[in-house]
């Protein structure tokens, strides 16, 4: 089991710490909140762990495969609800490969990055799209 020790410090700011490795988060409210937005919010946070789970997830299996992942990369967008309670409407991400992969690695990485454990857990709770890189012209 993790822990993560979270600390309000004041002005809509809170601190966290993770146990095992002792690194250190800020978050901030955002602007529209009432807050500074001069960090991460917590439900920026929400769309961090999307993104970076499904290059977590890839990696794991790239490593596996004998692949190179480096340079993949992930443009994450999180749209907030506009009328009632206050909620992320939307997660979409644009997810780039690394040129030069065949069309079998490619299935399996996007097999791996739509299995990750965060696309898992939101799924149903938070909608979510996530758009793959066309392939690369073989």
């Amino acid at each position: 089991m993790t822990t993560i020790t979270c600390r309000y410090e004041g002005a809509l700011r809170c601190a966290a710490e993770h146990a095992a490795s002792g690194s250190r988060l800020i978050t901030d409210a955002p602007v529209d909140n009432q807050g500074k937005g001069e960090a991460f919010s917590p439900t920026d946070l929400v769309g961090t762990a999307l993104a970076t789970c499904l290059l977590t997830v890839m990696g794991i299996v790239a490593e596996r495969q004998g692949l190179t992942l480096e340079g993949a990369s992930v443009r994450l967008e999180k749209g907030m609800s506009s009328s009632g309670e206050r909620r992320i409407a939307l997660l979409e991400a644009w997810i780039n490969l690394p040129a030069g992969l065949g069309a079998e690695q490619r299935e399996l990485l996007i097999r791996a990055g739509e299995s990750c454990p965060v696309k898992v857990s939101l799924e149903g709770c938070v909608p979510m799209r996530l758009h793959w890189s066309p392939a690369a012209a073989d």
